[in-house]
């Protein structure tokens, strides 16, 4: 036991050191690259002269545009930008352990309010999607192992294998392109988490709704992880069924479903437990891609929109998140392995 507190101790201690590591060096590349704040308020004055004609002609035939020196030097110093990247990091930092994430350069909001109105989609979908997968890849593993060779175990694996040549965005724009919006089959909404007339529905109406909207995200979510927690669940399966414990389970007359659902089933979930902390970072996060596909509102559509329209702080923000989910998850991911197995002690 005391080298198990020794292991978690010295991991939680390891969050900060990778945290400053992960962020500053986002931090730094994100100073280094063309099209940051003060490239961003050129534009859109270049564009406000161009509206107004004239003088906007000309601009518009040249591209000259100049930012005056004293404008120019105040824009630097509210964005910390007049500072080297050491010291810019260092007030960022500051910043963000008082929870001052700034304001948004798109939005025009605090970066904290923005995510944290995020997080409720991402997590309706990922903790449906997560729950899905395991619903459908657990028994289908385990049926798989138990009928091992068998016809049924040939003809679900090429369902299998199908579905880890897909991605899970694929899977949604196909799916999309085939039910959604009247292209073929006017079956599904073409993205969206909610109908905008939601609001005025009655509460079954609301329900029915939201599972409309539900259906192809979360399919797209289980295709992700669909092959590989089958396969997982399978080999394992069939590893402990071979395993000298479960022969001598047997050996003493113990039921054939108690040895197999009780015994070999806990040992092997244990390569299952593996992708918590993967699970919790896309139940906070999102997916980027299956999000921008099916136009889901979420902290992964968040994250892409604020990388594609620069806008710095929300790329800074959504990282810090998903850096301390993904620290947290692999932790959690070491704690629920060492109570599925006992044999764990992380010794080293």
């Amino acid at each position: 036991m005391h080298g198990m507190t020794t292991y978690f101790i010295r991991r939680i201690l390891l969050i900060p050191v990778t945290f400053i590591a992960i962020t500053f060096m986002v931090y730094a590349i994100l100073r280094m690259v063309p099209g940051g704040p003060i490239e961003q308020a050129e534009l859109q004055i270049k564009m406000a002269a161009m509206q107004e004609g004239g003088a906007g002609a000309a601009l518009e035939e040249t591209g000259d545009i100049q930012i005056p020196e004293e404008a120019m030097k105040e824009l630097k110093e509210y964005y910390q930008l007049d500072k080297s990247i050491p010291v810019g990091y260092i007030i960022w930092l500051k910043n963000i352990l008082k929870l001052d994430f700034g304001r948004s350069y798109v939005y025009g909001e605090p970066v904290l309010k923005v995510i944290v109105s995020k997080f409720p989609i991402s997590i309706y979908f990922g903790l449906i999607g997560y729950f899905a997968t395991w619903l459908v890849c657990i028994p289908l593993g385990v049926s798989k192992a138990l009928k091992h060779k068998s016809m049924y175990d040939t003809a679900t694996s090429v369902t299998v294998f199908l579905g880890y040549s897909i991605p899970g965005f694929v899977a949604c724009l196909i799916l999309l392109v085939l039910f959604g919006g009247g292209t073929y089959w006017d079956i599904f909404p073409l993205g969206g988490f909610r109908s905008e007339n939601w609001e005025q529905l009655s509460f079954f109406a609301k329900v029915a709704d939201q599972l409309w909207h539900t259906a192809i995200p979360v399919f797209g979510y289980l295709i992700g992880g669909f092959a590989t927690m089958t396969i997982l669940m399978k080999n394992s399966l069939l590893d402990n069924l071979g395993a000298d414990y479960v022969r001598t389970a047997f050996a003493k007359g113990l039921p054939e479903k108690r040895v197999i659902f009780i015994h070999a089933m806990r040992n092997s979930l244990i390569p299952i437990t593996a992708g918590i902390g993967h699970a919790i970072g896309l139940l906070f996060a999102g997916s980027f891609l299956i999000e921008k596909t099916c136009n889901i509102p979420g902290m992964g559509l968040l994250g892409y929109m604020s990388i594609i329209q620069r806008d710095y702080p929300i790329i800074m923000g959504t990282l810090v998140f998903l850096v301390l989910i993904r620290l947290t998850g692999n932790i959690l991911s070491d704690i629920a392995w060492a109570i599925i197995d006992p044999r764990i002690r992380f010794e080293k």
